[in-house]
């Protein structure tokens, strides 16, 4: 569907250190090599246990890191018309940073940053062979192992939920006070909640997906044993599940979302 999140995709400089982390966090696979592309960077689509997948690795090249590419998760949202909402959000003044381009078998897709900063790609897939109807299940709202909430970590909030309400059809739904720096403004998109707008004092303004976990403890010891940091510990959430943010082993922000103690 139009304006709901379809894809993830991290751009890390240590595949293999990538690859253990989330195998230990989430039980996604991530292959130690990845398809060659151009420019010397590889790409490696990350796989569920299940065959579907959560998302997509690209590997940042010495010359994209001196260009000032860093190690972070992106996120793809579903347009039907990638020029078209290029256009539209270089209107609403968002800076366009990968032009439109078409990959054979992939689809049509852009890279932009919000009027705030925030880097994300606009996308229309191209379905798999003979199956027309298929849909991404990267983002699932309830389930482990899919991306369950989108954060906008942002310096303005009032307008980043301008531009989106305006590129993608978003709405806002309930918000909660945080103080001086505003409020936790929830999001939906044809009644579905798909994350929120978090205000901050300072930048970069970023997207931080959170990712569903079986045993949030359990995914806690697994991010610190294999390399990460703990930069926001186990705090309770509506509904009695309980949420913390990391960093991967490359310095990539997320967070990790479930129950205490169930069974991974």
């Amino acid at each position: 569907m139009a304006g709901l999140p379809i894809w993830y995709e991290l751009m890390t400089a240590d595949l293999a250190a990538a690859g253990a982390f989330y195998r230990a966090t989430l039980g996604w696979e991530v292959p130690p090599q990845g398809e060659a592309m151009p420019g010397g960077v590889q790409y490696a689509q990350i796989g569920r246990a299940d065959g579907t997948s959560a998302g997509g690795v690209l590997t940042l090249s010495r010359a994209m890191q001196d260009c000032g590419a860093r190690t972070r998760w992106i996120p793809y949202f579903h347009v039907e018309d990638v020029d078209a909402s290029v256009a539209a959000a270089e209107g609403l003044a968002a800076k366009v940073q990968m032009p439109p381009v078409s990959m054979d078998g992939v689809g049509r897709m852009a890279m932009l940053a919000d009027p705030q900063g925030a880097p994300f790609y606009l996308m229309a897939p191209t379905p798999p062979a003979g199956q027309p109807e298929a849909k991404s299940e990267a983002f699932d709202p309830f389930k482990a192992g899919h991306c369950r909430w989108n954060e906008l970590n942002t310096t303005d909030g009032a307008g980043a939920l301008a531009f989106y309400e305006a590129l993608l059809g978003w709405t806002a739904g309930m918000k909660m006070p945080m103080g001086a720096a505003g409020d936790y403004q929830f999001l939906e998109h044809a009644g579905i909640a798909i994350g929120a707008i978090n205000p901050v004092q300072e930048g970069p303004s970023h997207w931080l997906p959170i990712f569903g976990v079986a045993n949030i403890e359990a995914a806690r010891a697994a991010a610190t044993e294999t390399g990460g940091k703990v930069t926001v510990d186990l705090q309770e959430i509506p509904g009695g599940e309980f949420a913390l943010n990391v960093d991967d082993p490359g310095g990539a922000a997320l967070g990790f979302v479930g129950p205490k103690g169930a069974s991974q």
